[in-house]
């Protein structure tokens, strides 16, 4: 409540319209399908409808909470002050959304888009939301132990897909951060590559990228392992995506900037003639999204603070033959990093 009411005085706003359901959750821990906060100088209020009002009555001590109609649009502007700047997430709210709040507030009341002032408070963990994505971070490091633990070869790449998303939940993930990514052999050369029916079969390289959602917080991270020989060149690009994720380790700390993070660990794989075939940043925030500010790649300017969380995940991609990723799930410190994840980053082999 203290941060946001700093952003009102420091955007000289009498109020403040919270549509963006992820950052409704942020400032009430309340979860809902149609809900919208109104934050005052004095006070906030949850608005949703009679589908949720008795349920965030019992859960909400953040705000206040009051039932509307399903729109809220005409509940929410009634609370407004009669002339008011107030601040809107517009890069988040449609046109025709903008266009039906502009009508109900009138004429008194201008409407000032806020960009992502927002996201950017809720980019900064407290030590509870930090704790939160830990435990996030250590129920997707169980599950993917639990699943290597039945092996890979002879399996489709969806089957194991399907075991990461089962093992998740018996495990008590509400979700998916996003849809797992299972790639094997040649499949892997693609950052973002869909598991298919495809069986997994011997000395090849499996990279699996997934993530669990607990109590509203995401985590994030991959391995790649060998389900055999690994030839020279498999292991040759293992050994410098591992030293080049290192590299970006060391580099993130409070005050460094995305672009200063990413080139730390991009010149290690440029240097070995990889650098065409490391087409995305570095990073980017985890939080109550799988994908937050700030952002580390080459053209961010963005200047870390202590409280974010962030991935670095470095990889190299040779098309049509194999890909290689590690990624680690950090908070950012004054002087460094707090490693949220713990599963080994050695080339482990799986049968």
């Amino acid at each position: 409540m203290e941060r946001i009411q700093t952003l009102l005085a420091e955007r000289e706003l009498d109020a403040l319209l919270v549509t963006d359901l992820v950052n409704v959750r942020w400032l009430t821990g309340f979860p809902s399908s149609n809900a919208v906060v109104v934050v005052l100088p004095d006070r906030m209020v949850l608005l949703t409808d009679f589908r949720y009002v008795a349920g965030a009555r019992r859960a909400v001590r953040r705000a206040e909470v009051a039932e509307g109609k399903r729109d809220l649009v005409d509940d929410a502007v009634a609370l407004l002050p009669a002339r008011a700047r107030v601040g809107f997430e517009d890069q988040v709210m449609t046109v025709a959304a903008r266009a039906r709040w502009g009508d109900a507030a009138g004429e008194g009341r201008e409407l000032v888009g806020l960009g992502g002032d927002v996201e950017r408070l809720r980019a900064v963990k407290d030590p509870d939301e930090l704790a939160a994505i830990q435990a996030a971070v250590a129920l997707a490091d169980d599950t993917l132990l639990a699943v290597l633990e039945r092996g890979l070869v002879g399996k489709r790449e969806s089957e194991v897909a399907a075991l990461l998303q089962y093992e998740m939940r018996v495990r008590g993930a509400q979700r998916d951060s996003f849809p797992p990514i299972v790639a094997s052999g040649d499949r892997s050369d693609s950052p973002h590559s869909t598991p298919t029916d495809a069986v997994i079969e011997r000395d090849t390289l499996v990279l699996i990228d997934f993530g669990a959602e607990l109590d509203g917080f995401c985590s994030d991270g991959t391995r790649t392992f060998a389900t055999g020989d690994a030839d020279d060149e498999m292991r040759e690009v293992y050994e410098l995506v591992l030293r080049a994720q290192r590299a970006g380790l060391e580099a993130v700390r409070a005050g460094v900037t995305g672009r200063e993070a990413d080139a730390a660990a991009r010149t290690i794989i440029e240097a070995a003639g990889h650098g065409a075939h490391f087409g995305h940043g570095l990073g980017h925030g985890v939080g109550m999204k799988i994908h937050e500010e700030p952002r580390l790649t080459q053209r961010s300017d963005q200047v870390l603070e202590r409280g974010h969380v962030v991935s670095v995940e470095p990889g190299v991609y040779l098309e049509g033959r194999f890909g290689v990723r590690i990624e680690d799930l950090v908070a950012v410190t004054d002087d460094g990093i707090v490693n949220l994840s713990s599963s080994s980053k050695d080339l482990i082999v799986v049968d």
